[in-house]
């Protein structure tokens, strides 16, 4: 034991990890949460509930007594809060844009591997295919048997025919 002391940690065991007082997230759950983030902000859900929130903010501060107003005329929080969320609504989507860029290239890449596997195969099919056609080019095809068979038979049929005129019973 006091030899793997002096050599330092082992190698086949995973290093304990120090703590921190900074606060670890994975780059895996904050992208699917800027992706759901994201596709929220671009459906028309989003566009209504938004529609609804301005919509009774004027209105509360437009009918509403003066002393219960929230933001008066100018409806500068209204233009602060409506600021604040477009700048945390840009870099949400850019995340999510740059991970689905990211999938994208992976897709494209394994598209490319599977033509490439495609093409490949193709390749040698239509080589075994010419390989086939020479091979049966050698051999007797079914047309030039028919053509010998059918002289063969002529050459029988005038065999018969000379044996028949050549023969006794014949007299």
């Amino acid at each position: 034991m006091a030899r793997n002391e002096r050599r330092g940690p082992r190698l086949d065991q995973p290093k304990e990890r120090s703590r921190s007082l900074r606060p670890t997230l994975d780059s895996d759950v904050a992208g699917r949460l800027s992706e759901r983030v994201a596709r929220f902000l671009g459906s028309w859900r989003f566009v209504g509930y938004m529609t609804l929130v301005i919509v009774l903010w004027l209105v509360w501060n437009i009918v509403a007594p003066k002393d219960s107003r929230l933001d008066p005329f100018p409806f500068l929080f209204l233009t602060l809060a409506l600021s604040l969320q477009a700048s945390y609504a840009a870099p949400l989507i850019l995340l999510a844009q740059n991970r689905q860029a990211d999938r994208d290239r992976v897709q494209f890449q394994e598209d490319r591997d599977q033509t490439e596997r495609l093409l490949a195969d193709a390749d040698y099919l239509t080589r075994e295919v010419a390989a086939l056609r020479m091979a049966i080019g050698e051999l007797a095809t079914r047309d030039y048997l028919r053509g010998e068979i059918k002289s063969l038979l002529e050459e029988l049929g005038e065999l018969s025919n000379n044996d028949d005129k050549d023969s006794p019973s014949s007299n």
